[in-house]
């Protein structure tokens, strides 16, 4: 059995890693979050289309949606999220760390739908899940101004 690993090294307002395993085509993502940025803080977090870094964040284009589904919450299966969605929101401790680790149904490092290329963006803003009652809300979170971002790429095999 051959595992890939693809990772996202953030080195601006927040530092650390967030790391992508799978071990097979069928089997879901393991998604590690080892980060650390501004201390008691939350900030939405969400795959984004491209790894375009020529306009630093901002050339990244939307959240991924390869399904064309509104946003949403990973974890809520109730309702429709875009493949991006991942955490919906990152909360760091009095240190500004934030570790954490879950399996992600909706993405994969292997096929056309695969997220190595594309890139992480944190937001400066608490993503709203797609409950905030507007058109921008299903689309984004309003989650805010791009904060940090990096491009997931391989990562070198385990």
């Amino acid at each position: 059995m051959t595992c890939k690993e693809a990772i996202a090294c953030l080195n601006g307002a927040f530092v650390g890693t967030i790391l992508f395993h799978q071990c097979d085509c069928q089997s879901k993502v393991t998604v590690i979050f080892d980060i650390q940025g501004p201390p008691n803080g939350e900030f939405a977090c969400h795959i984004h289309s491209y790894g375009d870094l020529r306009q630093g964040c901002k050339s990244l284009g939307p959240h991924w949606n390869p399904h064309n589904t509104t946003h949403g919450y990973t974890f809520d299966q109730s309702r429709p999220s875009h493949a991006g969605d991942l955490v919906g929101n990152i909360i760091t401790d009095s240190r500004g760390k934030y570790q954490f680790m879950y399996t992600d149904p909706k993405i994969t490092l292997n096929g056309h739908l695969s997220i190595i290329g594309r890139s992480i963006v944190i937001h400066d803003g608490v993503d709203d899940l797609g409950l905030g009652g507007n058109a921008e809300s299903l689309i984004t979170g309003n989650a805010g101004g791009r904060m940090d971002c990096a491009v997931i790429g391989l990562a070198k095999p385990p």
